[in-house]
């Protein structure tokens, strides 16, 4: 695979059409307020760990997906990195994370060129400067879902694609959208906004792209974090 292009950050993103995205910095203060030292430490040292057993089990579609980068993306952007699962799978990226102990975490095993961004719902990149944007278990904790998506669309370059892998609410009427509707306030409270009960696939759906793969899958280890979807939605 050809090493992928480092994104510049922070650029002047006046343009003839007025088309820039938000200023990230405000856009982060309004939708995701800063949180305590020790919470974003605790949080991504945990994710680390918890996160092992998963990350073994949805690598046989993660590898199905990201194979299709080969050859074909020469700019990629990442929403939520965490703590660095999926930087085995390409070259050099553009990161964009929230809790800064994550990306500790995930430059500690990975020394790469990278810039941080903030907020998916306000990407401070231009309007269709990548080849494709990566995001998994992203949209569970975004404030606004389908903004998110049409940042995604936003910055992707014509013909370009979303990769992603989600977790979704369960089939209404089940035991497991019950438990989850009983701890979806609890799992907001200690999962950093994680949502269980999203419908997000339909979500995507909706966005406005122009073809879309989906697909779903039940972890044994992911417990009531189930079902996973995992597809490309293509510019």
């Amino acid at each position: 695979m050809r090493g992928t292009g480092l994104l510049p950050v922070f650029p002047s993103f006046a343009s003839d059409e007025d088309s820039s995205p938000q200023d990230p910095l405000a856009a982060l203060n309004r939708i995701r307020p800063s949180r305590p030292d020790w919470y974003e430490e605790l949080f991504a040292s945990a994710m680390d760990k918890l996160t092992e057993s998963y990350e073994a089990e949805i690598a046989v579609y993660k590898s199905q997906l990201f194979a299709n980068l080969k050859g074909k993306a020469g700019k990629i952007l990442e929403i939520g990195i965490g703590t660095g699962p999926n930087l085995k799978y390409y070259g050099i990226i553009l990161i964009l994370e929230c809790n800064l102990e994550s990306l500790e975490l995930a430059l500690f095993s990975h020394i790469l060129g990278f810039n941080c961004l903030k907020v998916a719902e306000a990407l401070p990149v231009n309007d269709a400067s990548v080849d494709a944007v990566v995001g998994t278990l992203v949209l569970c904790s975004v404030n606004d879902v389908d903004q998110a998506l049409q940042e995604v669309r936003r910055v992707l370059k014509p013909g370009g694609f979303y990769i992603f892998v989600e977790h979704v609410a369960g089939k209404d009427g089940t035991l497991l959208r019950y438990v989850q509707g009983i701890l979806d306030p609890l799992q907001q409270t200690v999962v950093d906004g994680c949502h269980l009960t999203r419908s997000t696939a339909a979500n995507i759906a909706k966005a406005g792209f122009s073809g879309l793969d989906l697909n779903q899958a039940v972890l044994s280890s992911t417990a009531f974090i189930n079902p996973q979807i995992y597809g490309i939605a293509y510019r």
